[in-house]
């Protein structure tokens, strides 16, 4: 078994990785809201622009690469949405308002497959991923602490109104997207921190309570059942389950202590103990569930069209307000055939884990102990998304895409690194991998 150096994998260059990367950091940050004149220029579509171009540029590099299932099965979604244009509900919205948010989703996923294609470069990746995502936390609970800001509010009722936390003022996001952020980052800072060195463990000891906190903020009540979820597979795979339920209950316990009234009374509508309106907010947000399920049959086979759910919610429910749920909203933009294929893609997505899970076992201690952490801590966020997916959209929103494309990329470098010579051939890979795969281990001098 011969094993290869994970930088000299590498097949894109690395000035195209180091845009990407910088693509992350300017569309995660909003540094357009933050730089005075930046956004003039359009940063996020120049960039989308340019990291294309470069691309196309080198496309020899990258053959083959679309024989990966996942690969295949967006492809198919694509394909689909091409296909059904002319027959949905409004083709004129989906062209004019909706493509260019999907088209800003779907990027995600072919960037980091075509461009994260080393150990190096998946670490680099990650770290500025969940460095945004932390930063993106840290920054509104500071202000918090520091101004008393909170950026939203929700209605109680009779006139009275709850403060939650949002995100900061240059990044425009919701109390639950906030909540979506921090459950984002959990995961990883948990799986890949704690099970890292000294350091590493006093990071995610100092990094986790003011995330927890600021989650308690946002008042999500999404995004608490979310990280449960996450809890849940950190408890199944622990073997210190006693210990874990003795943290579980002192964090429990602190956090109570430190909710405000309607703070507790928000949480505690979640199992219909609310005195105020949030039961019947609760309530009213699975009715409005139901009534988008049986919107998604007024067109069942084809739908209504790629981001027109708050537009068909207008004129045939007469309320915009969407329940934020994605299998709703696939439903009513893609009929039960687009539906069916998104869902498919969904389960590729899982089946890469499965297999990736089944193959680190057989890796050494290094990389294999990154590994072993990396899948966990990605099992845990896909099922985290698909749980939150109940109360959040995702179509043409990034997070399975990024995380679709992280899974191809983690399978195909767990494939190299386990995979003698006879077998690399078979990998869906780029050529040029293949051929620095095989010279490197004696196979080119033989034929």
């Amino acid at each position: 078994m011969t094993s290869v150096g994970a930088d000299e994998r590498a097949s894109a260059s690395a000035f195209t990785f180091w845009l990407f990367i910088y693509f992350l950091v300017d569309f995660f940050l909003h540094l357009s809201a933050r730089i005075p004149g930046y956004g003039l220029i359009r940063p996020t579509l120049l960039l989308v622009v340019l990291i294309s171009a470069s691309l196309f540029l080198q496309r020899d590099k990258f053959r083959g690469w679309a024989r990966d299932p996942i690969v295949a099965s967006l492809l198919v979604l694509v394909g689909y949405l091409v296909v059904s244009l002319p027959l949905v509900e409004w083709p004129g919205s989906v062209v004019k308002n909706n493509l260019g948010d999907f088209v800003k989703a779907i990027v995600f996923f072919y960037f980091t497959v075509l461009l994260v294609d080393s150990n190096r470069r998946l670490k680099i990746f990650l770290t500025v991923f969940i460095a945004c995502q932390v930063f993106r936390v840290l920054e509104p609970l500071f202000l918090h602490l520091t101004e008393g800001y909170w950026g939203s509010r929700t209605h109680l009722g009779h006139g009275e109104f709850s403060q939650r936390l949002a995100g900061a003022p240059s990044d425009v996001i919701n109390p639950n997207e906030l909540g979506f952020v921090i459950v984002t980052a959990v995961p990883f800072l948990h799986y890949l921190l704690w099970s890292s060195g000294f350091k590493a463990k006093l990071i995610y000891l100092l990094l986790m309570p003011p995330l927890l906190y600021a989650l308690i903020l946002t008042q999500s009540r999404g995004a608490l059942l979310a990280l449960f979820v996450v809890a849940f597979f950190v408890f199944k795979e622990s073997r210190r389950k006693f210990s874990l339920i003795v943290v579980a209950v002192l964090i429990g316990f602190a956090g109570w202590q430190v909710m405000s009234d309607e703070q507790k009374d928000r949480y505690l509508s979640l199992v219909g103990q609310s005195e105020t309106s949030n039961a019947a907010t609760a309530d009213g947000r699975i009715q409005g569930m139901m009534r988008e399920f049986a919107l998604g049959f007024e067109r069942p086979i084809v739908g209504h069209g790629l981001g027109t759910t708050p537009e068909a919610k207008t004129h045939i429910l007469g309320s915009r307000q969407a329940s934020h749920n994605l299998y709703a909203e696939l439903l009513i933009e893609l009929g039960i055939i687009g539906t069916l294929i998104f869902l498919r893609f969904l389960l590729k997505v899982y089946q890469g884990l499965f297999e990736i899970q089944k193959r680190i076992s057989r890796l050494s201690e290094s990389p294999g102990s990154f590994y072993v952490s990396l899948n966990k801590a990605l099992i845990a966020l896909f099922w985290m998304y698909a749980v939150y997916s109940l109360n959040y959209w995702g179509l043409s929103q990034y997070y399975w895409y990024l995380f679709a494309g992280a899974v191809v990329v983690f399978h195909r470098l767990v494939l190299l690194d386990l995979l003698d010579a006879s077998e690399v051939e078979s990998i869906p890979v780029s050529s040029v991998q293949k051929s620095r795969f095989s010279n490197l281990v004696g196979l080119a001098d033989r034929r």
